[in-house]
C-alpha cells in the first residue's frame, strides 16, 4: 500500500512539475490604484493554493477545538459512568454483611 501509494505521489509530482515548466509565461496581476504585479503563470498559481489552503485551515479551527473540547467532556462523564457501574458491581457480588448474630 506505502509503495502504490509512492507511486502515486511520484506521478503527481512529475505531473505538475510539467505542468511548472510549461506555463512560465510572465503574467500580470492587476490590483486597484494601477499597482501591477509581473510574474510567471506558475508562481501565482502556487501562492493563491498556498493562500487557499491556509484560509481553509483557519476557517476549519474553530470546529476542530469546538469538537476537541466535546470529546476531551464525554471522556470524562464515560469515566464518570464507568466508575459507577464498577462500584455497582462491588455491591452486588459482596452478600450482605449480617447486622448481628443472635444466639
Amino acid at each position: 500500500m506505502k509503495l502504490l501509494l509512492r507511486i502515486i505521489g511520484a506521478a503527481l509530482f512529475i505531473v505538475i512539475f510539467g505542468l511548472a515548466l510549461h506555463n512560465m509565461e510572465i503574467v500580470s496581476l492587476h490590483f486597484f490604484l494601477g499597482y501591477e504585479v509581473r510574474s510567471p503563470l506558475v508562481l501565482f498559481l502556487f501562492c493563491f493554493f498556498v493562500l487557499g489552503f491556509v484560509f481553509g485551515v483557519i476557517a476549519m479551527m474553530p470546529t476542530v477545538f469546538r469538537q476537541r473540547h466535546e470529546l476531551s467532556k464525554l471522556k470524562k462523564d464515560l469515566m464518570t459512568i464507568q466508575k459507577e457501574i464498577e462500584t455497582q458491581q462491588r455491591n452486588r457480588i459482596q452478600p450482605p454483611q449480617p447486622d448481628s448474630i443472635v444466639n
